[in-house]
Formats: structure tokens, sequence, C-alpha cells
């Protein structure tokens, strides 16, 4: 039985800018890509701003338990879409590694090994 996978929606803005269709393109290929390693996020929302003599760019992601906010800097509008991302990534891959580890954690509580001797702790006498 497969389950249904569920709609990505990707949201691109660019507050007070011109649009960039190279870069949206980039971005959404990106949040794509995300979104099939993590089939939980259903939801990106982007937004490219200026900010003094750079740009921010602000990372909304959300869908089932999943609801990550960040924001990242620097002088040129891809490369701080590029960090908010990469933010993002990292924060998707701690959430989803967090929960298979104690799932395997609490399965190896729950059925520990049967037979599995413990080493006797011996210490050399001289």
């Amino acid at each position: 039985m497969t389950r249904p996978v569920a709609q990505t929606t990707v949201v691109i803005s660019f507050k007070d800018l011109e649009t960039d269709e190279t870069l949206r393109e980039t971005v959404e290929k990106r949040c794509r890509t995300l979104a099939s390693e993590f089939p939980k996020s259903t939801r990106y929302e982007i937004t490219i701003s200026p900010e003094g003599s750079g740009h921010v760019t602000h990372a909304r992601v959300s869908g089932g338990s999943i609801h990550l906010d960040t924001h990242a800097s620097a002088i040129e509008m891809g490369l701080a879409a590029d960090r908010a991302l990469e933010k993002i990534e990292h924060q998707l891959r701690r959430i989803h590694d967090k929960r298979l580890f104690a799932r395997r954690r609490a399965a190896k509580k729950a059925n520990p090994k049967r037979g599995a001797k413990k080493k006797a702790g011996r210490r050399r006498e001289k």
C-alpha cells in the first residue's frame, strides 16, 4: 500500500525588487529537491528583500509537525537565498535524524539482544 504524496507548494517573493527568473527557478528547484528528500515538508515560503547594502532572505517551511523559520543575509540575492536554504536543510536533517534515531533507541531499549554477555572488566596485575 502506498501513501498518497502531499503536493508541495513553493512560494517565492521578491519584496521591493525586480523579479529574477533564473534565481526563482534555482530556488524553486532546490526547494523541490528538499521536499523530495523530506516529504513531510509541504510548503516552502521564500522572501528575498533588500537590506542596507545587501539582501536578506527569509525562509519558512511547514507541513505536518514541521514549522521552521530562518533568515540569511548577503551582498547578492542568490547567495542570501542559498545560505537560507542551507540553514533550512540543516534544520530539516536535524529533525529527521532526531526522529529516526529516537525510534531506533526505543526499539533497542524494548528488545535488548538476548544472550549478549557483558565483558568482565579484568585488570592485569603486575
